[in-house]
């Protein structure tokens, strides 16, 4: 039997995944990350991006988009504290699309009365729940 990390997800809206799993995928600041059991205690910054959780035993690994946060690991446990999380299947491709042109029209503007720091967060945010959809899509 092969060991397994016990891992929590959680973000301000509540739980999105409490469970055991293989492996822990998460987009840290500085790149993606892999956790297996036994890794090495960690704490470091996430961006906008997917998580993926490998339960292992031949099952499908389970997506959620993460808006960034932090992710504390320690040798067989994985805790992720989401700025604002849901599950990859929740996310709305077309509301995804509308907030990515109004992002880059924001930009592309760069009206006085608009805070850029603002529009380029919103910008990453669209895009990268973009690419999860898009990962999704390609896995199934």
């Amino acid at each position: 039997m092969a060991m397994t990390l016990h891992i929590d997800i959680v973000s301000a809206e509540g739980h999105l995944y409490t469970g055991q799993g293989q492996m822990v995928y998460a987009p840290a600041v500085m790149g993606e990350i892999g956790i297996a059991p036994r890794h090495t205690p960690l704490l470091t910054r996430l961006k906008p991006g997917d998580v993926r959780v490998d339960p292992g035993n031949n099952q499908p690994q389970q997506h959620f988009y993460v808006s960034g946060g932090m992710i504390e690991v320690q040798p067989f446990k994985v805790t992720i504290l989401a700025d604002t999380g849901i599950r990859a299947s929740d996310l709305d491709e077309a509301a995804a699309q509308e907030a990515k042109r109004r992002a880059e029209d924001a930009l592309a503007n760069q009206q006085a009365d608009i805070d850029m720091a603002k529009a380029q967060v919103e910008l990453a945010e669209a895009v990268a729940q973009l690419k999860v959809i898009n990962q999704l899509r390609d896995t199934r």
